[in-house]
């Protein structure tokens, strides 16, 4: 079963995304999709993950250097 990360940024900045591109491939992480909330501000990002650990290393290493997301969730192909 394939596994997918769904993350919500209520704030999102697209250079401080793109600055980050190398690291989320080196997390295994591959973006499938990006939504914009309908307020214009917060983005939904769901991505690709090939090595979970990986993953979830980058998501604490973003949250401590402040620019995580607010919500992040682990989804299996049903």
């Amino acid at each position: 079963m394939a596994t997918q990360l769904l993350l919500q940024f209520p704030s999102f900045d697209p250079s401080e995304f793109d600055s980050d591109a190398e690291n989320r491939a080196n997390a295994g992480l591959t973006l499938l999709q990006r939504w914009t909330e309908e307020s214009g501000s917060g983005q939904w990002l769901l991505f690709s993950v090939n090595d979970i650990p990986k993953a979830k290393n980058w998501l604490e290493k973003s949250a401590a250097l402040g620019h995580g997301p607010a919500a992040s969730h682990f989804l299996r192909t049903a």
